[in-house]
């Protein structure tokens, strides 16, 4: 069985059957998950020193931290689905 890597910056790759949830990190229910995260020793930070664009969560409940925007790395997750950001924001008003 072969485990498909999915790029998530800067020579970072997870496993993408591993992965849970990929959100923005805008949220303060998301920081709130961060900063729980890191006194766990769970947090996971491949942003390389830039800003975290993305996080995402993973099946072991690890905090894995970004600085790709969540929409591309869902695109590479299925790269034959291309959606623009209007027809995002319309699925997330529905």
């Amino acid at each position: 069985m072969t485990h498909k890597l999915v790029n998530v910056g800067f020579g970072n790759s997870v496993v993408s059957r591993r992965v849970v949830a990929i959100i923005s990190p805008n949220a303060a229910p998301i920081k709130r998950l961060r900063d729980e995260a890191r006194e766990d020793r769970r947090l996971i930070d491949a942003t390389q020193g830039r800003k975290t664009r993305s996080v995402i969560i993973t099946d072991s409940n690890h905090v894995i931290l970004s600085a790709i925007q969540s929409e591309t790395i869902a695109q590479r997750f299925s790269p034959d689905i291309i959606l623009s950001k209007e027809e995002i924001e319309t699925e997330e008003e529905i």
